[in-house]
């Protein structure tokens, strides 16, 4: 058996940017052959990075690129906020961003399939990277632009991302609204576009406090609202909600005494549409009960 010194191991990281114990465990397999030990790693790499497949990606990155009329956003996910600051991570995602951006991919198997350089695809360096750290990352969602108006992008930090698609002579009232969108999170551009399913909940939620006030009423002997009355309440709550979710009718954050209606047409601007991604939003994230799992492990050792 051949002695592995520090200095194989540290050639062999230095070839494939793998793990130290990795590394070590590759060439005591391989009888300290670096070219053996080398082809090893990319076995178990390759193993690991299937491995990690089936992990939950709740953490990640938003990027976003633009070039001209021409822009992209794009959330690439990891399984923990420490892999989401990785250097190599936040190159990755910002490369689907351009690609995305350059390519007009139909779908995230397309954007996987598009060339990265080095002769890899996109899906090549995120396996390679996922065999590298040993932890899971996928791409989950895009938005490309194409405009004959503006863009303007605004990223807080790199968990919340937002493009705005814009006419106007400012380009400063592109990035404000941008800002805005990431501050007070609307869910459409206008009034009329807020989802139908939103607005039935926000009407059952209305609804159901209008009741409970009724029995509320009753109980206390007294007199509860009539059904106009109720209906009028419920409308009117409706009405509050759809005012709070629609961009355009939402207090301008830089100025509380406008909307955003009203500053875009004082400014000579028009918005024509908005993309926001927070990472993350929407999926369901694994929480680690440790108390719970020491004990299902202690009372597992007892029986045994």
């Amino acid at each position: 058996m051949a002695a592995i010194t520090a200095a194989m191991v540290g050639e062999l990281r230095a070839k494939t940017d793998a793990p130290m114990m990795e590394c070590k465990k590759a060439l005591t397999e391989a009888d300290g052959d670096m070219a053996k030990a080398e082809e090893i790693l990319r076995v178990k790499l390759g193993g690991k990075a299937a491995k990690a497949s089936a992990r939950v990606t709740a953490e990640g990155v938003v990027a976003a690129a633009i070039n001209g009329s021409v822009g992209a956003l794009v959330e690439v996910n990891s399984e923990t906020d420490f892999v989401a600051k990785n250097d190599d991570f936040l190159a990755m995602a910002s490369l689907a961003a351009k690609l995305v951006a350059e390519h007009n991919p139909a779908d995230l198997a397309a954007l996987g399939a598009l060339p990265a350089g080095n002769g890899q695809t996109l899906e090549e360096v995120r396996a390679a990277l996922v065999g590298k750290i040993g932890e899971n990352m996928s791409f989950r969602r895009f938005k490309r632009f194409e405009t004959t108006g503006k863009l303007a992008s605004y990223l807080h930090g790199t968990k919340i991302g937002v493009i705005v698609e814009f006419d106007g002579a400012d380009e400063q009232v592109g990035k404000d609204v941008a800002m805005h969108v990431a501050a007070m999170k609307p869910v459409s551009l206008s009034a009329e576009q807020v989802p139908a399913d939103l607005i039935e909940k926000e009407r059952s939620v209305a609804a159901a406090k209008a009741k409970e006030d009724a029995d509320k009423a009753v109980a206390e002997g007294k007199q509860p609202q009539s059904a106009e009355i109720v209906a009028k309440r419920i409308d009117g709550a409706v009405a509050k909600y759809l005012k709070e979710v629609s961009l355009l009718n939402q207090a301008f954050v830089k100025n509380d005494k406008q909307t955003i209606e009203q500053m875009l047409k004082a400014n000579n601007a028009a918005v024509k549409s908005f993309t926001l991604y927070v990472v993350g939003e929407g999926i369901e994230k694994k929480v680690d009960d440790f108390a719970a799992e020491v004990a299902a492990q202690m009372a597992a050792s007892k029986q045994a």
